[in-house]
């Protein structure tokens, strides 16, 4: 399926955490196209703490175990923007 981050931000719960892998159509710089692999941890104030350990307890084994490497944190849905997933790839080369 083709989902633009605002799209997906919309698919969110706003109160309980999620784990999302996400395929990113990025542009370089210099033009080069690449599709990422991101790991995505929503996370967002207000759910209930039993949840949020639940999720944060097992974040790292399923990072290492799928062998994730582009993981980003979220602690509230409208922080997933294209640009805020731009900005994180960047670090990236």
């Amino acid at each position: 399926m083709n989902i633009s981050p605002e799209e997906l931000k919309m698919e969110l719960p706003e109160r309980q955490p999620r784990f999302v892998v996400y395929s990113y159509k990025y542009v370089h710089a210099d033009g080069r196209v690449s599709y990422p692999l991101c790991f995505i941890f929503s996370s967002p104030v207000g759910c209930k703490p039993e949840q949020q350990m639940m999720y944060a307890g097992s974040k790292n084994r399923l990072v290492q175990t799928a062998e994730l490497t582009k993981v980003f944190e979220i602690r509230t849905t409208d922080d997933l923007t294209e640009a805020w997933l731009k900005e994180k790839l960047s670090f990236f080369r």
